[in-house]
C-alpha cells in the first residue's frame, strides 16, 4: 500500500510540476498577478506587508473579478457605443442644418440673385469654417486620415496624429463638411475611422491607468485594429462587411486573434447606431403629433419593390446624410436577374474598372499639380480657407438648380441620390408614360428633365461629377471620399441598366414569361464595382448587399467587383495608397507585379552595399568618423576590421555618450559625466545588442517585403556566412 501511495504521489508531482512548469509566468500570461501572503480583503490585511483599508481591498477585489474575463471586452464595448453615439449625433446636427438651408432656399422667393446667394453662400461658409477651425487647432485634421492611419498600423510613429486634442477639431470640421450636402459631395468614412482611432488610443491609455500596467504597443495596435472596424461599421450600420472592408483597406497582414475584437466592437457600434435611430424616430413621431403638418414632398419611393415613406425635411425629421439606413429585406422578386445578364454585368465591371483607373490617375495628378502650382501652393500653405472658399464657390455655382444643376439632380441630398438610383422601377418606361404635367411619382423625376432624357441627365451627371469629385479631394478640410465614389458607381450602373432595359424591354427571353430588366440591380453592382476598384477592396459587394438588405444580385455584383478590381489593381494604386504616395509617407506600397520573374529578384540585387560599420576594438576617432559619415539610428558592430563577422548593433545615442566620456579636443560639448580612460574601446564601454533577424543575399524580394510588413521592420542587415555584406531598409524595398 505504501508503494502504491508513493507512486500516486510521484504521478501527482510529475503532473503538477513537469507538465505545468513556471507557475508564476503562466499566471502572468493569464493576466493573474501572483501575490504571496495575500489577505482576505487585500494584501496586508491578513499577513501582508502594507495594511490597507477594507474599502480599498473590496474595490481591488471587485476590479479583479470584473477583469477576470479580460478588460478588452469592456473597453471595446465602450469604444463601439461611444463612436455610434457620436456618429448619430453628427447625423442629427447635419440634418437640421441642411433642413435650415433647404427652408431658406425655398422661402427666399423667385428672385434669381437671392436664390443663387442662398444656394452658394451657405455651403461656402460652412466649408470655410470647417477648414479654418480644424486647421487652427491641428494640421492633422484635414483630409481623410486613412493614409496616415495605414502608416501607423505599419509601425511608423507619426507624432501627435492620434492625440486626443485633434478629436474635437475633427468632429466639428467633419460636421460642417457634411452640412454642405451634395454641393461639395463628400462623405464621412475616412475621417470617422480617424476619430475611432483617436478614441481607441485614448481608451488604451485609460486601460493602462485602470489596470495599473505599462503601456504596451501590441495592445495599442489591437485597439487600433478594432477602431478601424468600428469606424466603418458605425457609418454604414453594417458590422460584417464593415469589418471586412476595414481589413482589406487598412491591413496588409491581419492577425486572426484580432478578428473577434473588430467584430465585437463593430457589432456594439452598429447595434447602438440602429437603437438610437429607432429611439429618435419614436421621439420624432411624438414631437410631430402636436405640430401642424408640413408641406408634403414627393410620394414614397419604391426601393426594390418595398414602399419606403419619404419623410418631410423638418427640423424634427431625421434624414442622415450617410447610407447607414438598412432597407427592408422581405423582397418579393422571383427572378432578380437572368443568367444571360451576367454578360452585361461583366461589361459593367469592365467599364467601372476603366473609369476607376482614369479617376485614380487624374486624382493623383491633380493632387500633385495643386502642390506644384505657385498660386494654389501659396494658398494651401498660408490661406487654406481662401482656397476652400474659391473651390466650394465654383462647385456650388455648377450645382445651382436653375442652372446646370437641373441636369444633375442637384436638389437631392446624397442620401436621396442613393435612394433614387436604387429605385426598383425602370425610369425609361416611367418617363414614356408620364404626361406633359409631371405628377408626383418619386425622386426619379429629378433625373427626368423636359429638355433631356434620363439617359442625358445620367451621362451629364457622370461627366460633371468626375472632375468635381477630383477637385473636392484637394480641399484641406475633414472629409471622406468613399460615399461619393459609391454614389458615382451607382450612377454608372443605373445608366447601364436603363440602356439594357431600353434594348430589351421584355427581357432577354421574349418568347417565355416576361422577365423585365431591373436597372436597380445594375446600380447595386455598379456602386460596389466602382467603389471596390477605387479602394482595391472586394468586400464592397457584401457591403452594398448588407446596406440595402437585398441579396438577390449578390452573384453578379461579386463578378462585377472582381472584374473591376482586376483592371484597377493591374494599372493603378488604390485611392488611399495614392494619398500615401503624394504625401510621401514612410509606407511600403504593395507589389503590383505578380509575374514569375519578380519572384526571382533577390536581396543581393538591390541591397545597400556601403554600410557604415564599427569594430569592437574601435576607439574615439573611429566612432567620430562613423557618426559623421551617416545619420543612422543604429550601427552594425563586427568582430574586427579584418573579420567582418556581425556580432550585434549599437545605438547612436550610446555612441554619442561614448564620445562624451572621453577627453578629446574634437569631442562634442555636452554635460560632464564621469570621464573614463581615453584609450577605452567600443566593446568595453557600449552595450552591443544582439541581432534578432538578418537576411541572406539570396532572400527573395517578396520574402523581404512580407517580413518588413509583418514585423514592422525599418532596417535589416544582410550577411553571408555570418559576415556583413550589406543592409536593406524600407527605401531599398520601395525602389
Amino acid at each position: 500500500e505504501k508503494e502504491e501511495e508513493e507512486e500516486e504521489e510521484e504521478r501527482v508531482l510529475v503532473s503538477e510540476h513537469s507538465w505545468r512548469p513556471c507557475p508564476a509566468a503562466r499566471k502572468r500570461v493569464r493576466g493573474e498577478t501572483p501575490h504571496p501572503k495575500r489577505g482576505i480583503l487585500g494584501a496586508g490585511v491578513l499577513g501582508g506587508q502594507h495594511p490597507v483599508s477594507p474599502l480599498a481591498g473590496c474595490l481591488e477585489w471587485v476590479r479583479r473579478q470584473l477583469f477576470r474575463v479580460g478588460e478588452d471586452w469592456y473597453f471595446l464595448f465602450i469604444l463601439g457605443v461611444l463612436m455610434a453615439t457620436i456618429s448619430f449625433t453628427m447625423d442629427i446636427i447635419t440634418t437640421r442644418l441642411h433642413a435650415a438651408h433647404t427652408w431658406l432656399y425655398r422661402e427666399i422667393g423667385d428672385i434669381g440673385v437671392l436664390k443663387y446667394l442662398s444656394w452658394t453662400l451657405f455651403p461656402t461658409a460652412m466649408a470655410a469654417f470647417s477648414t479654418g477651425f480644424s486647421q487652427s487647432i491641428t494640421p492633422h485634421a484635414g483630409g481623410s486620415g486613412i493614409p496616415e492611419l495605414k502608416t501607423i498600423l505599419m509601425g511608423v510613429v507619426l507624432e501627435d496624429y492620434l492625440a486626443i486634442q485633434n478629436f474635437g477639431a475633427k468632429v466639428v470640421g467633419l460636421t460642417c463638411t457634411l452640412t454642405c450636402g451634395s454641393t461639395v459631395f463628400l462623405g464621412k468614412v475616412g475621417p470617422y475611422v480617424h476619430l475611432s482611432a483617436m478614441a481607441a488610443a485614448y481608451l488604451g491609455k485609460m486601460r493602462t491607468t485602470v489596470t495599473r500596467e505599462y503601456e504596451n504597443k501590441f495592445k495599442q495596435h489591437e485597439m487600433l485594429v478594432a477602431a478601424q472596424a468600428v469606424g466603418v461599421a458605425t457609418v454604414f450600420g453594417a458590422p460584417i462587411s464593415g469589418v471586412l472592408f476595414s481589413i482589406e483597406v487598412m491591413s496588409p497582414h491581419f492577425a486572426v486573434r484580432d478578428y473577434w475584437r473588430g467584430f465585437f466592437a463593430a457589432t456594439c457600434g452598429a447595434f447602438m447606431f440602429r437603437l438610437l435611430a429607432v429611439f429618435n424616430s419614436e421621439q420624432g413621431k411624438a414631437g410631430r403629433a402636436g405640430c401642424a403638418p408640413s408641406p408634403p414632398l414627393p410620394s414614397p419611393c419604391d426601393i426594390f419593390g418595398v414602399l419606403t415613406t419619404k419623410p418631410t425635411p423638418s427640423f424634427l425629421s431625421p434624414l442622415p446624410e450617410t447610407i447607414a439606413a438598412v432597407f427592408k429585406s422581405d423582397l418579393k422578386i422571383d427572378f432578380p436577374f437572368d443568367l444571360l445578364e451576367t454578360f452585361f454585368f461583366l461589361i459593367l465591371g469592365t467599364i467601372c474598372g476603366i473609369v476607376a483607373c482614369a479617376y485614380l490617375f487624374c486624382q493623383r495628378w491633380m493632387m500633385v499639380a495643386v502642390k506644384r502650382n505657385w498660386l494654389t501652393a501659396k494658398l494651401l500653405a498660408t490661406d487654406k480657407p481662401v482656397y476652400t472658399v474659391l473651390a466650394v464657390l465654383l462647385l456650388a455655382s455648377v450645382t445651382f438648380p436653375p442652372g446646370l444643376g437641373q441636369f444633375m439632380a442637384s436638389r437631392l441630398t446624397m442620401k436621396e441620390h442613393l435612394i433614387s438610383l436604387f429605385d426598383n422601377r425602370t425610369w425609361g418606361s416611367l418617363a414614356a408614360n408620364t404626361s406633359g404635367v409631371a405628377k408626383p411619382g418619386g425622386l426619379w423625376q429629378e433625373w427626368d428633365h423636359p429638355s433631356a432624357t434620363i439617359y442625358g441627365t445620367l451621362t451629364f451627371f457622370l461627366l460633371m461629377k468626375f472632375w468635381m469629385l477630383i477637385l473636392a479631394t484637394t480641399l484641406p478640410l475633414p472629409a471622406g471620399y468613399f460615399m461619393p465614389i459609391f454614389i458615382y458607381g451607382a450612377a454608372i450602373g443605373r445608366l447601364m441598366g436603363e440602356v439594357v432595359a431600353l434594348l430589351f424591354p421584355q427581357g432577354l427571353h421574349p418568347d417565355g414569361p416576361p422577365r423585365p430588366i431591373l436597372p436597380a440591380g445594375y446600380a447595386l453592382a455598379g456602386a460596389a464595382a466602382f467603389a471596390g476598384s477605387v479602394t482595391h477592396a472586394v468586400s464592397t459587394a457584401l457591403l452594398v448587399c448588407e446596406a440595402t438588405g437585398h441579396l438577390g444580385h449578390l452573384l453578379p455584383t461579386v463578378l462585377a467587383v472582381l472584374v473591376a478590381n482586376a483592371i484597377s489593381q493591374k494599372n493603378q494604386p488604390s485611392f488611399y495608397d495614392a494619398g500615401i504616395i503624394v504625401k510621401k509617407l514612410p509606407y511600403l506600397p504593395p507589389i503590383r507585379s505578380r509575374h514569375i520573374a519578380s519572384y526571382r529578384v533577390v536581396v543581393e540585387e538591390f541591397m545597400e552595399r556601403q554600410v557604415v560599420a564599427l569594430a569592437k576594438g574601435d576607439g574615439f576617432q573611429e566612432v567620430l568618423v562613423a557618426l559623421d559619415a551617416s545619420a543612422d539610428a543604429e550601427y552594425p558592430v563586427v568582430e574586427s576590421t579584418g573579420s567582418p563577422t556581425l556580432v550585434g548593433t549599437v545605438s547612436r545615442s550610446q555612441l554619442v555618450t561614448f564620445l562624451q566620456s572621453h577627453e578629446h579636443p574634437q569631442a562634442p560639448q555636452g554635460e560632464k559625466v564621469n570621464r573614463l580612460a581615453t584609450m577605452g574601446t567600443l566593446g568595453d564601454d557600449c552595450t552591443i545588442e544582439p541581432i534578432m533577424l538578418q537576411f541572406s543575399p539570396w532572400t527573395s524580394l517578396h520574402q523581404a517585403y512580407h517580413l518588413f510588413q509583418l514585423l514592422k521592420l525599418q532596417r535589416v542587415f544582410v550577411t553571408r556566412s555570418g559576415e556583413l555584406v550589406g543592409a536593406v531598409s524600407r527605401a531599398e524595398v520601395k525602389r
